[in-house]
């Protein structure tokens, strides 16, 4: 991985762009800048403002597909961090992902799925990007979106801090 280059940089060599931050879906903001950290709202598999797939992981939306969907929700996030921050290259460090698999009652790979969104942590940020993570299966995501994640960033200090 080139030190020189940003994480946006790093992302479209992998074939991926940051969306426009999202918009709510109710009375809230995408992210939030407290001090050095920013904490982003639970984001959802939008594209173009709708969910890419419904339903629950284990019926009927795969393990697959739900992974691919944890990497979107991810991706959301990144651009809403970057709406507080500026520019993804103000993230010192990823700090903590919470990953919400919305899940038939037998399946119980939801730490596989969240890996969609770490992993791309990890390429957006190579060691920067690794952080500690919660998985949590629950029954039903708000617009039965499959998956949600949030995560927790801490920026560079500014120059003079």
């Amino acid at each position: 991985m080139n030190g020189n280059s940003t994480p946006e940089e790093r992302l479209a060599a992998a074939g991926l762009e940051l969306p426009p931050a999202p918009e709510p879906v109710a009375v809230y903001v995408p992210a939030v800048r407290s001090g050095h950290y920013v904490h982003t709202s639970g984001q959802l598999p939008m594209v173009d403002g709708a969910l890419r797939l419904t339903g629950k992981v284990g019926a009927e939306v795969t393990p697959e597909e739900a992974k691919d969907l944890a990497r979107q929700c991810a991706l959301n996030a990144l651009a809403a961090v970057a709406s507080v921050a500026g520019d993804l290259s103000a993230v010192k460090r990823v700090v903590k992902v919470v990953g919400f698999v919305a899940s038939d009652p037998r399946f119980t790979g939801q730490p596989g799925v969240v890996n969609g969104a770490s992993e791309l942590l990890g390429t957006a940020f190579g060691d920067a990007g690794i952080h500690a993570r919660s998985a949590v299966g629950v029954s039903v995501l708000p617009l039965d979106a499959p998956v949600e994640i949030e995560i927790t960033v801490e920026l560079h200090a500014p120059m003079g801090v």
